[in-house]
């Protein structure tokens, strides 16, 4: 079965609803798009007639005869790419709020967690949540392979590589859906699933795996073409699995201590109060710090399988937030003092 009736099925599939509000990548459309551009030939034409006169000039352009040198199509241009962004970012968007919702249910804490649990004797929501969770993972990846289909087939028709390099800009813009870090937390969020009552939601959990012991601590996502994605657990600070994680907006992760660190902003303050003008430590793309993500459900990942490690790297952080909070009282004790 082609991708685009697999696509097709699949919204049609949504018997519940849930993903009426949600936006889709118009597939079909935008591939007719392509079709119509193709139908006439003049992108077609321009790239054979390059590819020719590469092949004739010499064997080290051969390499290279498969792209042309128009820098774009006006005929598809103005009504693709725009088209795509703009579905892209609400996909998006729309996915990180609803995780972000089911998530807060999972690890609410303080007077709503009591709520919760008190709401559990009477009804058990964990089915539930585990369905949203499997609903929204397959949301995002088959809009996610949508986008890449529809990139190759534009470059396919176009002989450029000007969908490639839209993927780039997605990624700039932090769109690219199977990057987003609120994936990562939708998989340790099944992990924990899979991780109590006796593995009752292994079923739903099936295409996220996690090693946390070995070398270099990774989450593993299994696409449906069997290809698989990797996620570096790796804090690249202090090049140890991260804790109490957080996740900038260009998608890195760090410990909260080394990315406090980074950013010179003390432990109890938070990342939210850093500047506008902190730069990543990986990737150095500054004003990432505004919208960081707390990995809560990842924590509690790590807290469940390695509890011990979990442990002393809680009593060493504890150590050093206590260390900087006194240090900044006495410093602010002798200022006001005049000493």
């Amino acid at each position: 079965m082609k991708f685009g009736d697999t696509f097709m099925q699949y919204l049609q599939g949504d018997q519940t609803g849930n993903l009426v509000k949600c936006a889709h990548v118009e597939y079909k459309i935008l591939k007719k798009v392509l079709k119509n551009c193709r139908s006439q030939g003049s992108s077609s034409a321009s790239c054979k007639n390059e590819q020719q006169k590469d092949e004739g000039n010499n064997e080290l352009s051969s390499g290279l005869s498969q792209f042309c040198h128009c820098e774009s199509c006006p005929l598809c241009d103005q009504i693709f790419f725009s088209e795509l962004m703009r579905e892209a970012s609400h996909i998006a968007g729309c996915f990180s709020s609803r995780v972000r919702h089911l998530l807060h249910l999972h690890v609410a804490r303080g007077i709503q967690r009591y709520k919760l649990r008190l709401r559990q004797c009477f009804k058990n929501d964990q089915q539930t949540m585990a369905e949203e969770g499997r609903m929204l993972i397959e949301y995002v990846i088959m809009n996610a392979i949508a986008i890449r289909k529809i990139l190759k087939k534009y470059d396919k028709v176009h002989c450029s590589v000007n969908g490639n390099n839209f993927k780039s800009k997605m990624q700039a813009e932090h769109i690219e859906l199977l990057q987003s870090p609120w994936l990562i937390e939708l998989g340790a969020f099944y992990l924990n699933f899979d991780g109590i009552d006796g593995g009752e939601f292994s079923e739903f959990c099936s295409q996220f795996s996690c090693d946390l012991n070995g070398t270099e601590p990774v989450m593993t996502l299994t696409l449906p073409n069997s290809m698989k994605l990797e996620y570096s657990l790796t804090c690249a600070i202090c090049l140890e699995t991260v804790f109490n994680p957080y996740a900038l907006s260009c998608g890195h992760l760090f410990c909260k201590l080394c990315a406090c660190s980074a950013a010179f902003v003390l432990m109890f303050e938070g990342l939210k109060t850093a500047s506008s003008n902190a730069k990543c430590p990986n990737c150095r793309e500054a004003g990432v710090y505004t919208n960081a993500v707390h990995m809560l459900e990842l924590d509690l990942l790590q807290k469940r399988r390695c509890n011990e490690y979990w442990k002393e790297r809680m009593a060493a952080e504890h150590a050093e937030d206590v260390k900087q909070t006194r240090e900044y009282w006495d410093s602010r004790t002798k200022y006001a003092i005049g000493y």
